[in-house]
């Protein structure tokens, strides 16, 4: 079939046809009903973001187009989790620091998702130099020998990431928008 731009029939009967399907495909992968549910209909709303924005879709194997939008989502899903299980053992690990409001650790955690995010969007040997530079505190010349690079690429891989590093601040103050 190709791709196609999806009338509202046709996202009504791939709904119908596949729902129940996706939700216990997600279910067998997260182990949770609940999650199931709202990935499967997260997976939905993507495939109507996608409509609303004209992008084509596949639709000659919908269940393997639906089974890759909903694979990411539960991978997100699992990533923000082992996030934010960081975020509260570190709180846990320091019994003496002040304890966050609701709304300030909620803000922290979307913080760190978007950080999160902004790392796993640069190439692997930049991510790798900024961590080791600014998380590990290595010399330029240290991290070029691990990385075998030049010092010079090491300048111009942390370079690329402050940019990254500046446009999600822009992003995070409101400044930037998509």
């Amino acid at each position: 079939m190709g791709p196609t731009q999806l009338a509202d029939h046709d996202v009504h009967r791939l709904y119908a046809d596949h729902h129940g399907w996706l939700q216990a495909w997600i279910r067998r992968r997260t182990g949770c009903s609940q999650r199931a549910a709202d990935l499967a209909q997260d997976t939905f709303l993507r495939v109507l973001s996608a409509r609303a924005k004209g992008i084509a879709v596949y639709l000659e194997q919908p269940r393997a187009y639906l089974a890759t939008i909903a694979r990411g989502l539960v991978v997100d899903q699992w990533r923000r989790q082992q996030l934010e299980q960081a975020w509260l053992d570190t709180v846990a690990a320091h019994p003496g620091a002040v304890q966050a409001s609701p709304e300030h650790s909620a803000l922290i955690l979307e913080t760190l998702h978007e950080v999160d995010a902004m790392l796993r969007g640069l190439p692997g040997k930049v991510r790798r130099a900024f961590l080791l530079v600014q998380l590990e505190g290595l010399p330029h010349r240290v991290v070029a020998s691990q990385l075998g690079v030049s010092d010079r690429m090491v300048k111009k891989y942390l370079a690329q990431a402050l940019v990254h590093c500046a446009v999600l601040e822009a992003e995070l103050d409101g400044l930037l928008v998509e």
